[in-house]
C-alpha cells in the first residue's frame, strides 16, 4: 500500500502559475453546509414523487428510505470520523481510496466522482430547459436543439463566473440554496394541508405489476443515492475550510435538513395521489402534485422553483467536479497542468476539461435523446465506488484504532462496518446493466493516470493494478459489444 503524499492545495499548484496566485480564501461553516445542500438539493427532488412511485408503493417507499436513510447516516457519521482522524487527508473521496489501496484505486475513486460529477451536470441542464419548455415550448423536454444551445450558453456562462473565485461562487451558490428551499417548503406546507390517509394506504404494499417488495425497495435505491449525492461535499472541499472540525458538521447538518426534505416531499404526495398516477406523472411530478392540490399557479411555483434550484445545483457541483481533478493531480496521480490554478486561486485547467466534457455530452444528447433519468443513474452508478472505498477505508481505520482510546474505537468499527455493507448493497441494487456502463467510463481514465505516473518517472502499475485494469477493460469491452449490438442502452 502505497502511503498517500499530502500536498497542500496553494503548493499544488504548477511553478509557471505560483508567483501570481494568492492563497484561496477559507471558507467558513455556513459556507460548507450551504455547498453540502446546495449539491444535494438540485434536480432530484423536483421528480421525486414520480421516480419513487414509478417502482414502488408506499409501503416500499418507507422501507426504502428507512433503509437510505440509516446507511447515509452512516456513512456521514464515516466522512466525519475520516475528516477527524486523518485531517491531513484533503479531497476525502480521492484521498480515502489511495489511503486505503494505493494510487491507483485513489485515481479511479477520484475519476468516478469526477465523471459523476459531470454528467449529473448535463442531467440538470436538461432537467433546467425541460422546466423552460412549460413556458417555452421550443425547448421540449429539454433535449431539443434549441435546449441544447440555450444549455451551452449557460454552461459557459456559469463557468466565466466560476473563474473569477471559488470564495464568490460559494457565496453566491449559499444565497441560491436559500432561494430554492423556499419552494420546497411552501409545497410541504400546501401538500400536507390536502393529504388524505385513505389515499396514502391505498395498495399499501403496490401491485402485481410492481413486483415483490423486495424488488420495489431495490427499484428506489438509485433514486434515493442520487438525491443524496453531495453529502460528501464538505470533505471534497476540507482543504479549503477555515475550521477542520466544521467539516463534519457541516456535512451532519446538511444530511439532517436534506433527509426531512425529501421523504416530506415523496411521503406526503402518495397521500395527494395514488401510486399509479403518481407513476404517470411528467417530471418534475412535484408540479402535477401541487397543481392537484391548488391549482395551476401551483405547478408554475415548481417549475419556477426548479430552475432555480437547478441552477444553484449546478453551480455547486461545477465546483465539486473541479476540485475532484484538482487536488489528485497535486498528489500525483492526475497530470501536472490539472494542478495548475489562475490568478483567483481557481483551477481553471480542471474547470476547462470538466465544462468541455459536459459540452460534450449535452451534444451526444440531442442526437441520442438520452433521458433525465438515464443520465442520474449512470451519474449514480459512477459514484457507488467512490462511497464503498470511503466507507471500508474508514472500517480499516476503526479496526486498527491509531490513536484513539479503545472505547473510541468499539464504536466506530460497527458504524463503518454497516456503512460498508450499505454501499454493497447500493452496487448489487444497481444491477449489472449499470456495472457494465460504468466500467466503459472508468476504463479510459488510465490515459490521464500514465500520463501522470510517466511525468513522474515512475512504474505506472503494479501487479495488482494490472489486474484490475485488465477486469475495467473487459468489462468496458463487454459494454461496448453489447452497445453495438442494441442488447445495452443507456
Amino acid at each position: 500500500m502505497n502511503k498517500p503524499e499530502v500536498i497542500a492545495p496553494d503548493k499544488a499548484i504548477v511553478a509557471s502559475d505560483a508567483g501570481n496566485t494568492k492563497p484561496p480564501a477559507k471558507l467558513g461553516l455556513s459556507l460548507l453546509v450551504a455547498l453540502v445542500v446546495g449539491s444535494i438539493v438540485g434536480s432530484g427532488i423536483f421528480g421525486l414523487p414520480q421516480n419513487m412511485a414509478a417502482g414502488a408503493g408506499a409501503g416500499a417507499i418507507l422501507i426504502g428510505w428507512t433503509i437510505t436513510g440509516i446507511g447515509m447516516l452512516l456513512l456521514v457519521r464515516v466522512y466525519q470520523m475520516l475528516s477527524l482522524r486523518k485531517p491531513e487527508l484533503d479531497n476525502g473521496v480521492y484521498a480515502y481510496a489511495r489511503a486505503l489501496s494505493g494510487e491507483y484505486v485513489g485515481f479511479n475513486s477520484a475519476w468516478g466522482y469526477w465523471v459523476s460529477a459531470w454528467v449529473g451536470n448535463v442531467g440538470y441542464l436538461v432537467a433546467a430547459f425541460s422546466a423552460l419548455g412549460y413556458f417555452f415550448p421550443i425547448f421540449g423536454s429539454g433535449n431539443s436543439p434549441a435546449a441544447i444551445a440555450g444549455a451551452s450558453v449557460v454552461l459557459w456562462i456559469i463557468h466565466l463566473l466560476v473563474l473569477r473565485g471559488i470564495q464568490g461562487a460559494a457565496v453566491l451558490n449559499a444565497v441560491v440554496t436559500l432561494a430554492k428551499i423556499v419552494p420546497l417548503l411552501l409545497f410541504i406546507a400546501l401538500v400536507a394541508m390536502a393529504f388524505q390517509l385513505d389515499t396514502f394506504r391505498l395498495d399499501f404494499w403496490g401491485t402485481s405489476e410492481l413486483g415483490s417488495v423486495l424488488d420495489q425497495v431495490k427499484s428506489t435505491m438509485l433514486v434515493t443515492v442520487w438525491v443524496f449525492i453531495g453529502i460528501e461535499g464538505a470533505s471534497v472541499y476540507s482543504a479549503r475550510a477555515r475550521k477542520r472540525e466544521d467539516v463534519g458538521r457541516a456535512t451532519i447538518i446538511g444530511f439532517l435538513i436534506c433527509l426531512l426534505l425529501l421523504m416530506a416531499v415523496s411521503l406526503l404526495s402518495l397521500g395527494v395521489l395514488n401510486q399509479p398516477t403518481l407513476a404517470g406523472l411528467k417530471n418534475p411530478s412535484m408540479a402535477g402534485v401541487l397543481e392537484d392540490a391548488v391549482g395551476t399557479w401551483g405547478a408554475v411555483l415548481i417549475y419556477v422553483g426548479l430552475i432555480v434550484s437547478v441552477g444553484g445545483g449546478f453551480l455547486a457541483w461545477m465546483l465539486l467536479a473541479a476540485e475532484s481533478l484538482f487536488t489528485p493531480a497535486g498528489g500525483g496521480v492526475m497530470p501536472k497542468w490539472l494542478g495548475r490554478t489562475n490568478k483567483k486561486g481557481v483551477p481553471a485547467n480542471a474547470m476547462w476539461l470538466t465544462n468541455g466534457m459536459v459540452q460534450l455530452f449535452l451534444i451526444f444528447t440531442l442526437f441520442s435523446k438520452a433521458s433525465y433519468l438515464a443520465l442520474i443513474s449512470l451519474s449514480t452508478a459512477m459514484i457507488l465506488l467512490p462511497y464503498l472505498f470511503s466507507a471500508a477505508y474508514g472500517l480499516s481505520l476503526a479496526w486498527r484504532g491509531e490513536g484513539v482510546k479503545a472505547a473510541i474505537r468499539r464504536a466506530d468499527v460497527p458504524v463503518a462496518a454497516l456503512a460498508t455493507v450499505y454501499c454493497l448493497w447500493l452496487l448489487y441494487a444497481a444491477g449489472f446493466k449499470y456495472l457494465l456502463l460504468s466500467a466503459m467510463l472508468y476504463a479510459p481514465g488510465v490515459v490521464l493516470y500514465a500520463w501522470a505516473k510517466r511525468q513522474r518517472q515512475e512504474r505506472v502499475f503494479n501487479t495488482a493494478e494490472w489486474v484490475l485494469l485488465a477486469v475495467l477493460v473487459i468489462l468496458a469491452g463487454v459494454s461496448a459489444t453489447l452497445l453495438a449490438m442494441g442488447r445495452l442502452s443507456l
